[in-house]
């Protein structure tokens, strides 16, 4: 009888944790374009317009709005562990620029290693001008308000009137 209290106990001990085990995996998450190299490989410099290109790879991510013109197909491929952020796993660029007739005059492709990691600077966003303490915020401006313009004295106005 004991014998068969401990395998359900093992039983139950397995069955949680192959339950919890999937809470453990990474999340896969495909972001802007997705890419189908097949399809990307059959855009052709001094071949294609911008109309065949939009036909085979759709609207872009993103048109350049300065410069020559440029069609940008942005694709971020990221994972992400429970109670993390997400980190990207790989990233590529396809960017389709035009002639100023419309034809694909050049086809560039990168990826994760043209892309720049920035790290912000702390929680604070750093100003010009003195550092005020809390008490000097709270009665800094006793006195100053309306001061120039009582009784009516010329120059009391904001402009001087």
């Amino acid at each position: 009888m004991n014998f068969g209290k401990r395998k359900a106990r093992e039983a139950a001990m397995l069955l949680a944790a192959v339950a919890v085990l999937p809470g453990c995996t990474s999340i896969r998450e495909s972001r802007g374009y997705i890419v189908d190299p097949t399809l990307s490989a059959m855009v052709q410099p001094k071949i294609d317009n911008q109309q065949s290109v939009e036909g085979t790879l759709g609207r872009p991510t993103f048109v350049s709005q300065f410069g020559t013109p440029t069609w940008y197909y942005v694709s971020s491929i990221t994972g992400q562990r429970p109670f993390n952020r997400p980190r990207i796993r790989d990233h590529s660029v396809l960017a389709v620029t035009f002639d100023s007739n419309g034809r694909v005059s050049e086809v560039k492709r990168s990826g994760i290693d043209q892309v720049v990691f920035l790290d912000p600077n702390g929680d604070k966003t750093p100003t010009l001008g003195r550092e005020r303490s809390f008490l000097e915020d709270l009665f800094g401006n006793i006195g100053q308000v309306g001061s120039s313009g009582i009784g009516g004295a010329p120059g009391g106005g904001p402009n001087g009137q």
